[in-house]
């Protein structure tokens, strides 16, 4: 299993924000803390907002902030807003299933538990936790004053 780049840069990007809280942040700084291309975050940063995790604030001192406080987002909530459109295998995308075995293949069950055990896991662990005490990525994302 490999995670997309939007899944991955909409982590960093909430860590960012996380690490960051008592400040607006700029698309600019995430991308270059985060080592990210501007036009890939952007369409992050979209979709986080469209989905309830960060605000955009227009103008001028504009940027993006966390609108759902840290400890009420899960990792999977966010893996599964990032990842729910990549099929897991091609048996899992009905418009465009070509597997022949399909029907009587039972692997896609065994799929389907392993992923519901990963996004529990995924689940138990919320953004607060992942930056909280975390000297060593606030050194990494933390801007100067």
């Amino acid at each position: 299993m490999r995670l997309t780049i939007k899944t991955n840069l909409a982590m960093r990007t909430l860590m960012f924000c996380a690490v960051n809280a008592d400040r607006v942040v700029r698309k600019a700084e995430v991308a270059a803390y985060c080592n990210a291309s501007e036009a890939h975050l952007g369409v992050v940063i979209n979709q986080l907002g469209q989905t309830g995790f960060i605000e955009t604030i227009r103008g001028r001192g504009g940027g993006i902030r966390l609108k759902t406080p840290a400890d009420q987002i899960t990792v999977g909530q966010v893996f599964r807003v990032f990842e729910s459109g990549v099929p897991f295998a091609e048996c899992f995308d009905r418009q465009r299933n070509t597997c022949p075995i399909s029907t009587a293949c039972r692997l896609r069950g065994l799929l389907c538990r392993a992923l519901d055990a990963f996004y529990a896991e995924l689940d138990l662990m919320t953004l607060e936790q992942l930056v909280a005490g975390n000297t060593g990525l606030e050194r990494v994302l933390e801007l100067a004053d």
